[in-house]
């Protein structure tokens, strides 16, 4: 007996069957039967469904003789199912990577629930996807099960079939099934929750809920809406006939009325000469199962009441009264965004008027984000050693408490904003400022960059529309005009800013004087490093290997690139890994959910992470180049090296000198740590002379020697780097001595006596970085 059956309706979806079930058969979690069910489709829905079947064993075929519609076709799915819980999955809808692993998971953690329900994301043909806004609804926080009545909030998640599990003993002892017509999820999902003994929840998104350009076909305009009417009788006749469920009839009462109300109000659905009749029909059914007790948001207390009333003309009246305010409202708010703009720009001229403050310095990262990167590092130093300088940080109010507290915040867009840019004396980023930017004689535009090249940037993007992305590059010249100063962490680095971001000043200069946000590994302690690996969850004396892989950009999609729980068999069982997708992800993670895999996609600090783990795992990151410094092992997984190279290009080839093992493929990246090629002698070697191109300066002083040269004139080159091999970064923390192929255990080091505690360094305010 398997342990699911997922059941697939098909009718008229040809173009997303495939994608469909291959969601469900690539599933990690194998225990299923995949039951898909031809509705007498008139398309090729059924040879597809064929064609799945002959390759696959656990795909069962179920052709209809005549359409019956998508409720009556489930029900054929149930007829054949022998799963310990039902699914069910609509045809052009899919599951996400590691779905059945997770629910059976929260299923065996809850004790067999009767129903599991499970979030969803809504995803666009656009490639957008945006999660169900009641998520918070599915908190896996406090007990592990519970009735309906315990958490009555469930009833504001989409109210569709295709979002829980249920055990398949419960549905047969229940007698359920689903009725034909429209709504059928309606007549199914009231009574199942409000019977079952016990719900459990899944904080996860386990379904992509696809929204087709035309809709589905709930949104085409047909008298079968009526249907709804009938599927509400049903529900209420399941509450009639088991009275201890009476005290549900109020609540189903006013969801029902919403419900009418959303389908008179919708643009599309009831023909036209039917909305009277509709109104008249909601009237009945209003007045047949009112039941006082529910209290009706204020809001929906007028409508509640229309309908009561049957006052169908005003209720007319109202809503299109309400759409054109919302309308006029929309173009008030446009109207004030410009008058607000055109204030402030006219502000920003008055303050341009005003005199230069030497004595202010404004800072920012990463397009307003939090306190980050260079120029984090390079405030602190400043506050440290610049006399009566007074520093300001730009970002978004989400992350001002990422921002010391010696430190003005300023939130973009705002008259503070404007009159730090005018008046500023020094201006520091770690990409552009505003393009409306003027730059003024008195003051000194510091561009810190955010990371190594290794992909190509700047001007040699303009042969790659892939990666430019619609870049103006005559404005970005423009920006490039106002830079005073250009931030190197080494020759390489130097050699492509000039290159790909050449200014029309002569008068610009750059400072190969190492990265700022890298001073953090020479003066970290074994006390840092402690405490962060403590705060992200890694058990004491485990090693953790960073994986953290960078953005393509020839694909959209989320599909992880590495089967990390693989990795994790081969790695033994004394390691963890910490997931972190690009930023540009989000912090949802891209993984299946494993007791060792801790995802840390939404940690503010990259820093942090590479300071906590044992080795790194990446591919085209610059996160390979600072992380070098700390003499960790690196490997790089070069799986698609033909396509990103094809798509974004790279300015030398890595395997002339890498900072460690690399692997073209899944399997030569298991051998390598299998054998443990990945910290060998050679991996050593290999990592010495990287760090000896790359790092030169990043000793933990680079930016002292930024501060003395551009906030106290300073042209002499202090203090002078320390070369690779006189430098002591803080030792790892993880002792994998007892895994095959791993880590020695790390000797005890020296501490030299300037490394400054953890409060100190900023770690707990960085946002990630985002690597070139």
């Amino acid at each position: 007996m398997p342990r699911f059956s997922v059941i697939v309706p098909a009718y008229r979806v040809q173009a997303y069957l495939h994608e469909s079930l291959d969601s469900v058969l690539t599933q990690s979690f194998e225990d299923f039967e995949l039951i898909a069910v031809d509705d007498c489709s008139p398309d090729a829905c059924g040879a597809v469904i064929d064609e799945f079947a002959a390759r696959d064993p656990r795909v069962r075929a179920v052709h209809l003789p005549e359409n019956v519609g998508l409720g009556r076709a489930r029900n054929a799915g149930i007829a054949q199912a022998a799963g310990d819980y039902l699914i069910f999955l609509d045809s052009d809808d899919t599951l996400a990577p590691g779905a059945l692993r997770a629910v059976a998971d929260r299923i065996g953690a809850t004790g067999e629930p009767d129903v599991l329900v499970y979030d969803y994301a809504r995803t666009y043909w656009t490639g957008e996807s945006v999660r169900n806004t009641f998520a918070e609804q599915l908190d896996e926080t406090g007990p592990a099960t519970f009735t309906l009545t315990g958490r009555p909030g469930l009833l504001k998640v989409l109210m569709v079939v295709w979002n829980k599990a249920y055990r398949r003993a419960f549905v047969e002892a229940e007698g359920f099934a689903f009725p034909p017509g429209y709504y059928e999820d309606t007549p199914w999902t009231y009574p199942v929750l409000m019977a079952a003994r016990s719900i459990a929840v899944l904080d996860r998104v386990c379904v992509g809920y696809r929204q087709r350009r035309r809709g589905n076909i709930l949104a085409t305009t047909s008298r079968k809406h009526f249907d709804v009417f009938e599927q509400y009788d049903r529900v209420f006749a399941f509450i009639d006939a088991r009275p201890e469920l009476a005290p549900w009839r109020p609540v189903i009462h006013r969801r029902m009325l919403d419900h009418f109300c959303t389908l008179f109000t919708a643009r599309g659905r009831l023909p036209r000469d039917s909305r009277a009749e509709f109104f008249r029909r909601a009237r009945a059914h209003c007045a047949r199962y009112r039941t006082p007790g529910a209290p009706v948001p204020r809001r929906a207390r007028l409508r509640h009441g229309l309908i009561r009333l049957g006052a169908h003309r005003t209720y007319r009246a109202l809503w299109t009264a309400q759409s054109l305010l919302g309308r006029v409202r929309k173009a008030g708010g446009a109207v004030r965004r410009v008058l607000r703009a055109a204030a402030l720009q006219a502000y920003y001229r008055v303050q341009l008027r005003l005199p230069v403050q030497a004595d202010r310095a404004v800072f920012a990262a990463y397009w307003h984000g939090g306190y980050a990167c260079n120029p984090a590092a390079i405030e602190a130093k400043a506050r440290e050693l610049v006399p009566g300088l007074r520093t300001a940080w730009i970002c978004r109010p989400q992350d001002a408490h990422t921002v010391p507290t010696a430190t003005h915040r300023i939130a973009p867009g705002t008259y503070g904003y404007w009159r730090a840019l005018a008046r500023s004396g020094y201006l520091v980023n770690n990409v552009n400022f505003d393009r409306r930017l003027v730059k003024r004689p008195g003051q000194v535009l510091l561009q810190t960059h955010h990371g190594t090249p290794l992909k190509t940037m700047g001007l040699d993007l303009q042969d790659r529309p892939a990666a430019a992305r619609g870049m103006d590059f005559g404005q970005l010249l423009t920006n490039v005009d106002k830079w005073d100063f250009s931030l190197s962490a080494n020759r390489h680095s130097t050699l492509v800013w000039e290159k790909v971001y050449p200014s029309a000043s002569t008068s610009c200069a750059t400072l190969e004087y190492g990265y700022p946000r890298n001073d953090i590994y020479q003066r970290a302690t074994a006390g840092d490093v402690a405490r962060l690996r403590a705060s992200l969850g890694i058990p004491e004396g485990a090693p953790a290997l960073l994986y953290a892989p960078t953005h393509r950009d020839y694909r959209r999609d989320r599909q992880p690139l590495l089967d990390l729980a693989r990795l994790l068999r081969v790695l033994g069982p004394g390691w963890v890994i910490l997931s972190r997708a690009h930023y540009s992800y989000g912090a949802v993670p891209v993984h299946e959910p494993h007791p060792r895999i801790i995802d840390v996609g939404g940690h503010p600090c990259v820093e942090a992470l590479a300071l906590a783990s044992d080795a790194l795992l990446t591919d085209y990151s610059s996160l390979m180049f600072d992380y070098a410094n700390l003499d960790r092992p690196v490997v790089i997984h070069w799986g698609d090296r033909e396509a990103y190279e094809a798509a974004r290009g790279t300015y030398f080839d890595l395997r002339a000198c890498p900072p460690g093992a690399i692997a073209h493929s899944e399997d030569e990246l298991l051998d390598i740590f299998a054998t443990g090629h990945w910290c060998g002698a050679r991996s050593a070697r290999l990592r010495a002379a990287f760090r000896e191109r790359f790092c030169p300066y990043d000793d933990g002083h680079a930016a002292e020697r930024v501060v003395r040269r551009v906030f106290l004139s300073d042209t002499a080159v202090r203090p002078p780097a320390i070369p690779p091999a006189g430098r002591q970064p803080v030792p790892a923390a993880g002792r994998p001595a007892q895994v095959p192929g791993a880590l020695p255990a790390p000797a005890t080091a020296t501490v030299p006596a300037d490394r400054q505690a953890s409060a100190g360094l900023g770690l707990a305010g960085s946002r990630p970085a985002d690597r070139p």
